[in-house]
């Protein structure tokens, strides 16, 4: 998965789910412990009906019409207004957020090489953002507003993503390490062909992201959790202040955010660990001046410690890795002793990024993760080894029974891809699929075959939308049913703040076509008709990547390279002496579309809420983009030519995670027994993600473990397992045992981060410089404790 990907694909999920008791505003709060006790969907189900009424009341021909037309004037007045601003694109708004955003991806390069895992981090990065402008508010001429924020953590998360974009921690190393000679590799590419490879796929998902608005945020409404728990939190900081110390009025920002469905948020599947086996915790509905009110005493006033809380994270997890170089065991601690740790793996890497990672993971997803862990190597390495299916070395990915145990995490990992995308593609067919048959067959015999295709009237209904000057009744009832309709459609900024739909034409073809041109300069024997076929199956993946990111939270990144790896593997024979090349570069190009469209996606939404203008947000990801492909290549670069890939330090599992892939497929490399195990327990696992899919929203579907989280637990070795796992707990102990708003430990989990993805550059300098390490062996450290005592 490389979001990976949890890739981790359950990490933005995880992020600003966790976020979501700070978008208190949004609604439900696992926080508060005076709510009441819901025993089913059905209590929730009715008050999102009631809230998502349009404001129009068919019982008052008169007010009602009138109200919700001055409500959507007022957020229409706001939006014009926001994205009038300057500040929506400035000089100093880029430059601060690609300097966090080169921070991020030096931090993300770090961990995915390690673990897979990836955060875009736009949170932290709007934070960050805030605490540096206001600390030199006096230095600057004009104040920082939301929409420059707004810009801040859009080009941040746009150069911190492009590791796993461009396939930094899981592709290319399999492409460059893994591949075997009779595989037509390795491949060793030059610095140069590497920025070609990142600039060439970096920007088609971007541009494509942009028709894709319309329809998922102003028609469809859709929730986008991480991108509004985002926006709260940068209006929140703001406040109402316009920069200059005045209160400035704040009717249209309020109006336009109690229109939008998705300020308010549902509990957190996580809430369920809480307490009551059988009972959901929900806490009731608050008026949105309550919220506003105590988020801002929550939030606005006391940033600077939220930023005095960043920086002692960071302070700590800084010295923690330094150390690292020095006693490179701390790394690995043997907690089990050390026969489980020199046979088994059974260590703990004690580190506060890793902490850090688990704290915005969540207790459901890192559980799920120790779940994964211990059926890997607590139950199928021991047998695999006992067995003589993995006769080599455990730590051996060939040979060992960490690769063998790869086979079946692969397997939990296609079957949770295919039933969670397959039901997102049939949902819409189930779910409308009959009223639409039924609307077309009416349709066609009163008005003939042609009126069967006219999708408009599918939609609207049955009514005319003109008003003739007979004002008929029936025609009155259909004015005030297209009024009730046109309710339902946010307001958006001014067209001139859109990105046209030639800006949109013009480089949606010339990224293609620079798409085509570097993958042909990189990898020449790639044939043309499989570029194009996979950037096909990229944009028609992506639509379903972002449909399941803006209802879920949830990109589904992994799931999406997997299977368009496994559709190459049914188009390109496999006694194509390229055929894994061809694999593993198709599943890389679905993978970068969908990432950039749900990153851009997010940040639309984000900046959406605030009233910043796209077309400034969508300059802004570009640039982004294009920076963080050359500095992602040459930090890969820095990297690699340190260390060894893969090594101690390093792993890569999703490198081997992605060549497995396009092997199994294409029926190469399986070890004896692994077949077996890996069809099996694939079966369990699609009746599994069915059973989350169908109980998505009720008590006991977080009890049901997720196939990426099981199979993430499983290609890591232990030690990063348990440290996520002990995040996953404080996350637990403080936002659901002690009832606490979670802005505090979101903050803590990004210093932590940042901090040794940081403080990393120094390690990778030091060990350029050939710096000893003080201590080698358990002997050496016990001598060297000795010393010091």
């Amino acid at each position: 998965m490389n979001r990976g990907d949890v890739e981790l694909d359950a990490l933005p999920h995880a992020l600003d789910r966790r976020s979501h008791a700070m978008g208190s505003s949004a609604g439900g709060s696992s926080g508060a412990s005076d709510g009441p006790i819901s025993g089913g969907r059905h209590d929730l189900d009715e008050e999102e009906e009631e809230m998502n009424e349009p404001t129009y009341s068919e019982d008052s021909d008169d007010d009602g019409p009138d109200a919700a037309l001055l409500q959507r004037d007022d957020a229409q007045h706001f939006l014009a207004e926001q994205a009038e601003q300057g500040q929506n694109f400035t000089f100093r708004g880029v430059l601060v957020g690609l300097v966090i955003g080169v921070i991020i991806c030096f931090s993300n390069t770090y961990f995915g090489l390690q673990t897979g895992w990836v955060s875009g981090m736009t949170m932290p990065a709007a934070l960050i953002g805030f605490g540096f402008f206001k600390t030199i508010a006096r230095c600057i001429d004009f104040p920082f507003t939301p929409v420059e924020n707004v810009l801040v953590q859009t080009v941040a998360g746009a150069v911190g993503t492009m590791p796993l974009g461009c396939g930094f921690v899981g592709v290319l190393p399999a492409l460059n390490y893994l591949l075997k000679p009779e595989e037509n590799g390795p491949l060793r590419l030059s610095t140069w062909k590497l920025v070609v490879w990142s600039i060439g796929i970096c920007f088609f998902g971007v541009v494509f992201a942009v028709p894709l608005r319309k329809e998922v945020i102003i028609r469809e409404r859709l929730k986008f959790p991480s991108g509004t728990a985002t926006a709260l939190v940068i209006g929140v900081l703001h406040g109402n202040d316009d920069g200059k110390g005045k209160k400035k009025p704040n009717n249209g920002l309020e109006i336009f955010r109690q229109r939008s469905l998705d300020i308010r948020r549902e509990l957190s599947v996580d809430g369920i660990l809480a307490g009551n086996d059988s009972e959901h915790m929900q806490n009731p509905p608050r008026a949105y001046d309550d919220i506003q009110s105590s988020a801002e005493e929550d939030h606005r006033d006391d940033w600077k410690a939220k930023i005095r809380l960043l920086f002692i994270a960071f302070g700590i997890s800084a010295i923690y890795t330094l150390a690292t170089h020095f006693i490179p065991h701390l790394r690995s601690l043997p907690v089990f002793g050390l026969p489980l740790a020199n046979s088994w793996l059974w260590t703990l890497n004690p580190s506060p990024a890793y902490i850090g990672q688990g704290i915005i993971m969540g207790p459901a997803t890192t559980l799920h993760m120790l779940l994964g862990a211990f059926f890997g190597w607590a139950i199928l390495s021991p047998v695999a080894k006992k067995r003589g299916w993995a006769p080599g070395p455990v730590d051996d990915w060939t040979t060992g029974s960490k690769g063998w145990i790869v086979w079946v995490s692969l397997a939990i990992m296609l079957a949770d891809s295919i039933i969670s995308l397959g039901w997102l593609v049939l949902r819409p067919v189930l779910l409308h699929g009959p009223s639409c048959y039924r609307q077309a067959r009416e349709s066609w015999e009163r008005d003939g075959l042609l009126s069967a295709f006219r999708f408009d009237k599918l939609r609207n209904g049955d009514y005319s939308a003109l008003l003739t000057s007979d004002n008929s009744p029936v025609l009155a009832k259909s004015s005030r049913d297209d009024k009730k309709l046109s309710d339902t459609i946010e307001p958006d900024a001014p067209q001139h703040h859109l990105v046209s739909h030639k800006t949109v034409f013009v480089l949606f073809i010339l990224s293609i076509v620079l798409c085509i041109a570097a993958i042909r300069y990189v990898f020449p024997p790639i044939p043309f008709g499989a570029i194009i076929l996979s950037i096909l199956m990229a944009l028609l993946l992506g639509i379903v990547g972002v449909r399941a990111l803006g209802e879920t939270d949830l990109n589904p990144v992994s799931g999406i390279s997997k299977l368009t790896q496994l559709f190459f593997a049914l188009v390109i024979p496999s006694s194509n002496p390229n055929a894994i090349t061809i694999n593993l570069v198709a599943g890389a190009i679905s993978e970068s579309g969908a990432l950039q469209a749900g990153d851009m996606m997010q940040d639309l939404k984000t900046g959406h809420l605030l009233g910043a203008a796209p077309r400034a947000q969508f300059w802004g990801q570009m640039i982004g983009s294009l920076v963080g492909a050359v500095v992602s290549a040459a930090v890969y670069r820095l990297y690699t030519s340190v260390y060894k890939i893969p090594g101690g330090m390093f792993q890569v599992p999703t490198a081997y995670v992605w060549i497995f892939t396009a092997r199994l497929v294409t029926g190469q490399g399986l070890p004896e027994m692994a077949w077996q195990w890996a069809l099996g327990v694939g079966i369990i696992f699609a009746f599994l993600t069915a059973a989350r899919v169908r109980g998505q929203g009720t008590w006991w579907q977080p009890w049901i473990p997720g196939g990426i989280a099981v199979a993430v637990g499983m290609y890591n070795v232990p030690s990063f397992t348990l440290a996520r796992t002990m995040g996953g707990l404080i996350n637990w102990y403080w936002r659901i045992y002690k009832q606490r708003e979670d802005t505090p430990v979101i903050v803590l989990a990004s210093g932590l981060i940042l901090g040794e993805g940081l403080i990393s550059i120094v390690n990778l300098g030091l060990a350029s410089l050939k710096v000893p390490h003080l201590c080698m062996t358990w002997d050496e450290l016990r001598w060297c404790v000795g010393q010091n005592v």
